[in-house]
């Protein structure tokens, strides 16, 4: 089945909330861009949003990239 994919620019809480809402509505797969400065936080919130899959029961993929990466993470395959 193909899934939509959702690309949120900024990780942090308003961005954060946006993918969680997206996950939980199971939407589409997201993926989270933010500065370079800023991957670590990007990576480290679709993690948890991920992980919390299995504990709500939405199944999405969830990825934080850094913002120069955007039109590559669009054509991923998924």
């Amino acid at each position: 089945m193909h899934r939509k994919k959702i690309a949120l620019i900024g990780a942090g809480n308003i961005g954060g909330e946006l993918a969680a809402q997206a996950a939980r509505l199971e939407l589409g797969d997201v993926y989270l861009f933010d500065i370079p400065d800023k991957l670590g936080i990007a990576q480290g919130k679709a993690l948890d949003l991920e992980q919390n899959g299995s504990i709500l029961g939405y199944d999405v993929r969830i990825k934080g990239r850094p913002t120069g990466t955007i039109w590559r993470a669009v054509t991923w395959p998924s």
